[in-house]
């Protein structure tokens, strides 16, 4: 049997003690299945002292992550530490320069420094693994890097953030609001005490970076992506949506144009017959359409320490696996000076057309108005329905909900904008786009 592949871990929050723990309860079987052991030599976190349930007595303790990548002998440097800047980024940088692998969780860091890290791993002869940066513990990474390998790409899509799909979820089932079903997902540990980053669509936006360069073969272009949240998802949208026949859930969506790639994350009405309409909870789900395959839908735990750890494991585990001398899968699927530069598409028709939420002054005309401001903008309508609890005038405020056929988003907004100009909106509209996927 080979050597032990010996690997530093950075980082011992719930996802590094899980990979410790499942190391050391799995040492035999892992082994065996390698073709050599997986030993974990050296440790670095913030608190030393702190009882994780694992034992780490016969490890290294560093200082610091720095050192650790700089001077422990190890094969691989695990860093779980998270963020885009420092520490992770010089540590990561310390360690590919000597030739050491890399396997890590850290999407941000990713979506910022992915391009120059895979380059610095070509150039040293190490590895850049990352299956745990994107949907947990489900396993797109390789799939796009290696499984559908000859297959020509035209659209990756999916829930990508488990906290947004917990609240999206609740609020449909429960009949609560966002503010209270966001109140409920920290106090189960599935939203931090700052939810910012995963209900403004940020941590999608990261994960889905890193995909589209996967799938098209193009540099990261992470500050080229159409973003909004679902903070602005109401109880009165849900329910519209239901009526509708669909579901509402926050997707990444990446997909090849004729002018260039899309890349948008947004709150989307699917059908509720679709499959990713049936992906409820903290549950992540990836779809892949390609010429040869056709559509692949991969569902799975998205977040948590064992979900996590295995996608760290299996990382790890594929360079136990190889063999000195053998031939490296570059990070993104091809050499970095192989990918393209990104080129965002023009704007085109979004072909599942549009839902439009307005609250108007209950008056005559209105109807009309709205009506004519649409045709002005060459955008056709699906349905128009006006949502009362009033059906005489009595100056309440009335819903009117549209549906469009397929339109552009700047269609959209001039229309809407044309709609507010006139007077009788009261509050802000809401515009969410309908998705029609494949994959049923």
């Amino acid at each position: 049997m080979a050597d032990a592949l010996k690997i530093g871990i950075a980082g011992l929050g719930t996802v590094g003690a899980s990979l410790v723990r499942i190391l050391q309860e799995r040492h035999e079987a892992l082994a065996t299945t390698c073709g050599r052991a997986i030993e974990i030599t050296a440790v670095t976190a913030r608190d030393r002292n702190r009882d994780r349930g694992v034992d780490l007595s016969a490890m290294t303790w560093h200082d610091d992550a720095l050192s650790l990548a700089e001077t422990a002998d190890i094969d691989v440097f695990v860093e779980l530490m998270g963020g885009a800047g420092e520490p992770a980024l010089s540590a990561v940088k310390a360690a590919l320069s000597r030739g050491v692998h890399v396997v890590t969780a850290n999407k941000a860091l990713l979506a910022a420094h992915g391009i120059a890290l895979a380059g610095l791993a070509e150039e040293h002869g190490a590895l850049l693994n990352y299956e745990a940066a994107v949907a947990g513990g489900i396993p797109v990474i390789k799939a796009l890097r290696e499984s559908l390998t000859g297959n020509t790409i035209s659209r990756v899509y999916g829930i990508m953030n488990g906290t947004c799909n917990y609240i999206l979820t609740k609020m449909e089932k429960e009949g609560l609001s966002f503010e209270a079903c966001l109140k409920e997902a920290q106090r189960l540990g599935y939203a931090e005490a700052d939810p910012a980053f995963d209900i403004e669509g940020n941590d999608t936006a990261h994960k889905l970076s890193i995909l589209t360069s996967l799938a098209f073969g193009t540099a990261i272009a992470a500050d080229d992506i159409y973003l909004e949240g679902i903070t602005n998802i109401s109880i009165d949208d849900i329910h519209a949506a239901a009526d509708l026949g669909y579901r509402i859930k926050l997707l990444g969506v990446a997909q090849r144009t004729d002018s260039g790639i899309e890349q948008r994350v947004h709150p989307t009405m699917v059908p509720l017959e679709s499959v990713i309409a049936q992906v409820d909870g903290v549950t992540n789900a990836v779809a892949i359409e390609s010429d040869i395959l056709g559509e692949l839908l991969m569902v799975g735990p998205g977040a948590g320490g064992n979900a996590t750890a295995s996608a760290v494991l299996g990382d790890i585990a594929d360079i136990a696996k190889s063999r000195p001398g053998a031939q490296h899968v570059p990070a993104f699927g091809r050499p970095v000076t192989a990918l393209l530069p990104y080129k965002q598409a023009q704007i085109q028709s979004h072909e599942g057309g549009y839902f439009i939420r307005l609250k108007v002054l209950d008056k005559t005309g209105v109807f009309a108005s709205i009506a004519t401001r649409m045709a002005e903008n060459r955008i056709s309508l699906e349905s128009i329905v006006q949502h009362s609890k009033h059906p005489v005038e009595t100056g309440e405020p009335q819903t009117i909900i549209l549906v469009t056929h397929a339109t552009t988003e700047e269609s959209v907004r001039k229309a809407v904008a044309a709609i507010k100009s006139e007077g009788y909106l009261v509050g802000d509209p809401q515009v969410i786009r309908i998705e029609r996927p494949k994959t049923a």
